[in-house]
């Protein structure tokens, strides 16, 4: 694929957590597209092998690792297997995170209903496991580099707009927007001005974690917050997961050099539509 000069990722190391999933599946693809080596990883090494077999059948340089981001010395051991197949490390996605069906608000379970530890495991999946954990480990690796680094953050929609049914979740996507902001003022002033840290903020995507909100089990027509949802859309749909490429991409090259501390919604024009 020909690039802009400004887009090209050739020469850059770049590791995805939850690189195995569907949203973190399509952004592998698009940096590999751009010319970035591609390190995939997930809990299930399977589905992050399945993700680099299909960047290198189309020409890229991915290799598959299997990572639990929860736990420090499993992130660590990653790390050294990275660093021994690429040598450094220049672009991080922390694209681990998700809802929890028990954080989750329903006629079975009102909100006084939610147990206590769905709130810590939902936000330890977005927030400390999903974000904090990987970037302090590879993140000081990227410190060495002369160009600094480049971390980007999936946070959500949900962070500015909170959603009925999911306090959870959108709690720790606020979270994970505010340590976006807060890292990317630390790393420049701390470490290297040329280090930057951005999210980008999906809006309404198909994945396992929200199909059972989203579609109906038997049938797979929208349920009626399916059907909110793309009416409240502009553009009438749920995003494909291919779309998020171009956010990606320009967040993790040159053509963003001097954007950092921000959060870049693909939405579909979710958060501009007041319903009227």
């Amino acid at each position: 694929m020909q690039l802009h000069p400004l887009f090209d990722l050739t020469g850059k190391t770049a590791i995805i957590t939850g690189g195995g999933g569907t949203l973190g599946g399509a952004i592998a693809e698009g940096l590999a597209e751009a010319g970035a080596r591609v390190a995939v990883t997930s809990r299930n090494v399977d589905n992050a092998k399945r993700v680099a077999d299909k960047i290198v059948a189309a020409g890229g340089e991915a290799h598959a690792y299997a990572l639990d981001v929860h736990c420090a010395s499993i992130t660590e051991d990653c790390k050294s297997a990275i660093l021994a197949d690429f040598e450094h490390i220049d672009i991080l996605v922390n694209g681990v995170g998700g809802n929890l069906k028990e954080a989750t608000t329903s006629p079975e379970q009102s909100f006084f209903q939610i147990p206590d530890d769905a709130i810590s495991r939902i936000m330890d999946l977005n927030l400390a496991g999903g974000v904090i954990i990987p970037t302090q480990i590879f993140g000081k690796a990227m410190l060495k580099n002369e160009h600094g680094g480049n971390i980007i953050n999936i946070t959500s929609m949900n962070a500015v707009r909170p959603l009925t049914r999911i306090p959870g979740y959108s709690a720790a996507k606020a979270a994970v927007s505010n340590f976006t902001q807060w890292l990317a003022v630390h790393m420049a002033q701390e470490y290297n001005p040329k280090f930057r840290v951005n999210a980008i903020a999906p809006g309404f995507f198909l994945t396992e974690q929200n199909r059972f909100l989203l579609t109906d089990e038997t049938t797979g027509a929208p349920t009626a917050r399916g059907k909110s949802i793309i009416d409240h859309t502009p553009m009438g749909r749920y995003g494909d997961a291919d779309e998020l490429k171009g956010a990606a991409i320009w967040l993790a090259s040159d053509a963003s050099k001097f954007v950092t501390g921000t959060m870049i919604p693909v939405d579909g024009g979710f958060s501009a539509f007041s319903g009227v």
